[in-house]
């Protein structure tokens, strides 16, 4: 039955408050501030991500708009332009990293049991970065080339549901394969990664910490092939060798045996040769988990389009990383309601629905299961979803 909340007030109870609480007092969040709290300002932004608003006085019309209803969707401040724009400059950015995080862990526990598409029982994480162009004038502190600005967001996805595990932050200098230091490496998980994050030194550490990667070779790769494996040609497989590498530094940095397995993509009519530690799984299977990595490419691709993440509201460093934190945290929120009220709808497909539908007096569960959407297959066959199952 429905409890009479309108629907922005039913989408923000699923946030645990009390951990929400935790990330503001371990950062002083609230400190000398009597009013427009951590929270407010968490409301605002995740109302503007939801609605697609182009600006702070974009943010304060539709929200004063709506006054009557705000303190009904859990809004205790004052909303002002200037107010929200203080707190998006002063208050720690950690704040709302370490509550991402909080969902992060949430929603990794919900789709945790998850079919992605292959038998394996082990852990499978995508690694790769995405950069956000920024005008250098504007944002000086996001170096990039001489004459332009970008930052990079470098992340860990958890095949399993398409949920970033980890998301590091950086000027777009900085080179993906640093991403690789950060990481606490899982026993037995498998790391998928591109060329752009070959650093076999780097990759011995997964060997050592008994993990396993996946990675595509270079073309100027120096091996020695050790030994053979059968392989059926019908499946696309041309090889399934172990090798050694060869080179003269390469051989010093990673003095254990590889596996070389050549694949080629019938439907993109070209070869691709992969690199990994794992001499157990079948080659077909490496080379299909490899094809996986494209979930976070897609991830990438979507919430550039459906978050508010390419036209920030402030220029310094701590506005932009709040807004990408809390636009990380509104994808979460919107994956953990997927899950836990079951809802047989695509990602984007709800997000639109709450778009317009935020301050309704109706039900969530009813509003995101009983709407009913035009056949939209044609045109857009090549499209593909997230959480799309």
């Amino acid at each position: 039955m429905h409890s009479g909340r309108i629907i922005f007030s039913q989408l923000m109870s699923f946030l645990p408050k009390h951990e929400f609480n935790k990330c503001v007092h371990r950062y002083r969040g609230e400190h000398h501030i009597r009013s427009f709290s951590c929270f407010d300002q968490f409301l605002c932004m995740a109302f503007a991500q939801l609605t697609y608003r182009e600006s702070l006085r974009d943010i304060e019309t539709c929200l004063r708009a709506m006054q009557p209803k705000l303190y009904h969707a859990g809004f205790r401040g004052k909303v002002s332009r200037s107010t929200l724009a203080d707190a998006n400059e002063k208050r720690d950015w950690r704040i709302y990293a370490d509550f991402a995080h909080v969902l992060i862990g949430m929603a990794r526990e919900l789709y945790a049991s998850e079919d992605f598409g292959l038998q394996i029982t082990q852990a499978a994480y995508a690694l790769d970065s995405t950069t956000i162009d920024l005008c250098l004038s504007l944002f000086p502190w996001a170096s990039f080339r001489q004459q332009k600005g970008a930052i990079k967001l470098h992340t860990e996805m958890d095949l399993r549901g398409s949920i970033p595990c980890v998301i590091r932050i950086t000027h777009g200098k900085v080179h993906d394969v640093t991403f690789l230091d950060q990481l606490v490496l899982e026993p037995a998980a498998f790391y998928v990664m591109d060329r752009g994050y070959i650093d076999f030194a780097r990759l011995y550490r997964f060997t050592q910490n008994m993990a396993f990667f996946v990675t595509r070779a270079k073309s100027n790769l120096d091996y020695t092939r050790r030994s053979s494996h059968s392989i059926d040609p019908g499946t696309g497989l041309r090889s399934d060798q172990i090798i050694l590498l060869r080179g003269p530094k390469t051989s010093q940095l990673y003095s254990d045996s590889l596996r070389r397995i050549s694949f080629f993509d019938i439907g993109e009519h070209r070869r691709l040769i992969f690199l990994t530690n794992n001499f157990v799984l079948p080659a077909l299977t490496i080379a299909l988990l490899f094809k996986r990595r494209w979930k976070i490419e897609l991830f990438f691709k979507w919430i550039k389009q459906n978050l508010r993440i390419k036209a920030f509201y402030g220029t310094s460093e701590n506005t932009v990383k709040t807004q990408i934190w809390i636009a990380i945290s509104v994808y979460l929120l919107a994956a953990i309601i997927k899950k836990k009220l079951r809802i047989q709808r695509t990602l984007n497909e709800i997000l639109q629905v709450l778009s317009i539908t935020l301050f309704e007096n109706d039900e969530l569960l009813q509003l995101l299961t009983n709407f009913h959407l035009q056949d939209q297959t044609e045109g857009f066959c090549n499209q593909l979803n997230l959480f799309n199952f």
